[in-house]
């Protein structure tokens, strides 16, 4: 189905409005993977903090063989990126994951070839669960602001696509049966403490991913059914400042016909919210719920109704 004419004439960016897009969009995904490797290298590498994934295989691959972490990387990847290639987009997708990793594998093997030089005389840490948990953070927010402008970190995550594409078998699944299977090699090869500390490394790196993704939450949805809409929709217009929106639902079960209101507001003012519907209609039901961004016109013009 085609756009309409005026539809796409507002999608169009101009040359100028492109170059600064695809540029931003490109030194974002660059520091995300030089962040991302600062992590790997400072936390991960001297502690063989394997937390699944190509990299994390990587890290047993050196200890192993003394093969560069960074170039191993690498070179896994681009049978990756043929499956790629053919199966999640072609050029669209090769040009949205490689630059990332080849800032990833450039970064972890400079890191990797100076850091050592200078954490000789400087050492990070030498507790192998603080490492872990500033592992996960830096490579989280690393990886999370690749996600975030376009891009893709390779490794399972290339597979872990291909499988949802084809079978859809569920992402976050395939991800975590494929990093416990790396974690599980690790512990082959490492004691099976730094296994455990793979595990707390692997949690973090969703979380702050995710966290760089969508932000922290400060925002609620509160949806409200009652007999007594005009009283609460003025109350919060005035006292709240907020805007919201109303219409007539009916129950599933009574089959009674009462009205619906929706706003949003900052968590800090829930309990404000709370309390002008219970004085007004202790009966009213009151759902809240967590948004996590929310963009748009909101503010409500005051109303004056005395």
């Amino acid at each position: 189905m085609k756009l309409p004419k005026n539809v796409k004439k507002k999608l169009e960016l101009t040359t100028a409005q492109m170059i600064r897009r695809v540029t931003v969009q490109q030194v974002m995904i660059i520091i995300g993977a030089v962040l991302g490797a600062l992590g790997y290298v400072v936390f991960q590498l001297p502690h063989n903090i394997a937390a699944g994934g190509v990299s994390g295989l990587g890290i047993v691959v050196n200890h192993l063989t003394g093969f560069p972490v960074g170039l191993f990387f690498f070179l896994f990847n681009i049978p990756l990126f043929v499956l790629g290639f053919y199966w999640l987009g072609r050029w669209q997708f090769v040009w949205s994951s490689s630059v990332a990793v080849v800032a990833f594998s450039i970064s972890a093997d400079i890191f990797s070839h100076f850091m050592p030089i200078w954490m000789d005389n400087h050492a990070v840490t030498e507790d192998g669960l603080l490492a872990a948990i500033y592992a996960g953070v830096l490579y989280g927010l690393g990886t999370g602001l690749i996600y975030r402008f376009g891009g893709t970190i390779g490794g399972t995550s290339i597979t872990a696509r291909i499988i949802y594409n084809k079978t859809g078998y569920p992402m976050s699944q395939s991800y975590l049966y494929t990093d416990l299977a790396v974690i599980l090699v690790a512990a082959i090869v490492f004691p099976i403490e730094i296994a455990l500390l793979a595990v707390i490394t692997l949690i973090l790196v969703g979380i702050f991913s995710d966290f760089v993704l969508e932000g922290i939450s400060q925002t609620r949805t509160i949806t409200i059914i009652t007999e007594h809409p005009d009283p609460i929709r003025l109350a919060i217009i005035n006292e709240l400042q907020r805007g919201l929106s109303h219409w007539e639902v009916t129950g599933g079960y009574t089959q009674a016909n009462r009205t619906m209101l929706f706003l949003t507001a900052m968590r800090s003012r829930i309990y404000d919210v709370k309390h002008i519907v219970s004085s007004i209609d202790p009966d009213a039901f009151m759902v809240v719920g967590i948004s996590q961004q929310t963009w748009g016109g909101f503010n409500a013009p005051k109303l004056d109704q005395r």
